[in-house]
């Protein structure tokens, strides 16, 4: 367990196994803890980084932050924590919100992007009809100022996501414990309706394309973050990888998820 001091926050990261370096990029609730199982799997092959986002549980903000650039800062933060823990690229894997990091890292630093696997980025402008699930989105937050998280993460759940998934959110989104409702408060003001907005940058995408893989869930058909995926791979011309389970497999199904996923980053140089 390590600290990594970076303006405005202290990042909280762990690193476990050995081989080339894998970096695991967190999603809604911003913590290593979703995707631990996973990234113990996978240190068999690779030296695993788990972390917290800045503002997530152990990884402290300790100044005022530009909210406004949020994702910016995200993207930084990424790109100094793969410097600080090696001199070659990373393969980065990053998970829904934990993936736009991820692209939009590789679009603003590029030198510290190996391989990356961009797994359902809730990108919704790529969407026909991303502008009604941006509203919904906002319906969401709407919700969760007027009754509270829990009602509004149900909502979210339930429309968003495979049933398999939903399931797994529940219990993972225990409201009991305390870090998780902060952390779920935080999210829920500064990143549910921001990231999903987030405009990619499709033309330096393009030009790294080759590093770049879309993947998605295969019980997320019908729903708007493998749509998203789908898209980000047509938008790019790459073909979008298939994994096993839902939106959040790598939590419901992480033998087969992380078989599948270290196929795919050792069929790739980073």
């Amino acid at each position: 367990m390590s600290v990594l001091p970076v303006p405005g926050a202290r990042l909280y990261y762990e690193t476990v196994g050995s081989g080339p370096l894998l970096v695991m990029v967190p999603g809604a609730t911003g913590t290593a803890e979703g995707m631990r199982r996973a990234g113990e799997l996978l240190a068999r092959s690779y030296t695993v980084v788990l972390y917290d986002r800045r503002g997530f549980s152990r990884s402290r903000l300790d100044r005022p932050q530009d909210f406004a650039h949020r994702l910016d800062a995200d993207a930084d933060d990424l790109r100094r924590l793969a410097e600080h823990l090696s001199d070659a690229p990373a393969r980065i894997f990053g998970v829904s919100s934990g993936a736009t990091v991820a692209l939009h890292t590789l679009a603003r630093h590029p030198i510290v992007v190996g391989t990356l696997i961009a797994f359902e980025p809730p990108a919704m402008r790529l969407l026909p009809d991303g502008q009604r699930w941006l509203d919904f989105f906002h319906t969401v937050y709407d919700l969760y100022r007027r009754a509270g998280i829990e009602a509004a993460v149900q909502k979210f759940r339930e429309e968003t996501f495979a049933p398999g998934d939903r399931i797994a959110m529940a219990r993972a989104m225990d409201l009991t414990h305390g870090p998780i409702s902060a952390n779920l408060a935080y999210w829920f003001d500064h990143e549910l309706r921001q990231y999903p907005a987030a405009t990619l940058d499709l033309d330096r995408l393009r030009a790294r394309a080759d590093r770049i893989v879309p993947a998605a869930g295969r019980d997320s058909h019908g729903y708007p973050c493998r749509d998203a995926a789908v898209e980000l791979g047509k938008r790019l011309g790459r073909p979008v990888i298939d994994l096993p389970g839902g939106h959040v497999g790598c939590m419901t199904q992480p033998a087969a998820f992380t078989t599948e996923l270290g196929q795919a980053l050792t069929s790739r140089a980073a």
